[in-house]
């Protein structure tokens, strides 16, 4: 699972300096999770994602935002609290989810967001 930072952020996510409006600069569709190390909630979501990035490996990417280290990325989505989800499909904008979701809910998220076929 990798660590983005801003730099890393703008080329394989969304490179908001140059675009206004929202455009996905990835291969895959990913998650990326807002957190921060003293959180207790992103702890118990950390092994979750871990598993998810096994499972779903060459589907999708899961990348983590430290939101202590990377304040800018932080402010771009208005995140008020941690951790915070953002499911990012291929096409289409992106869905903020707030709280330690259970693993049956990124699931679903990742199915009805992230790999359904576009219509």
């Amino acid at each position: 699972m990798e660590h983005l930072t801003l730099d890393t952020f703008k080329q394989k996510v969304f490179d908001f300096e140059k675009n206004k409006e929202w455009k996905f600069e990835g291969e895959l569709p990913c998650i990326i999770d807002f957190y921060a190390d003293w959180c207790g909630p992103c702890k118990m979501v950390a092994p979750v994602l871990e598993e998810l990035s096994k499972e779903y490996e060459g589907k999708i990417n899961i990348y983590k935002v430290d939101t202590e280290k990377e304040q800018e990325l932080a402010a771009v989505f208005g995140i008020r609290s941690i951790p915070s989800i953002l499911f990012v499909p291929q096409n289409g904008p992106p869905q903020m989810a707030m709280g330690a979701l259970p693993k049956d809910s990124f699931v679903q998220a990742i199915n009805d967001v992230l790999l359904k076929p576009a219509e």
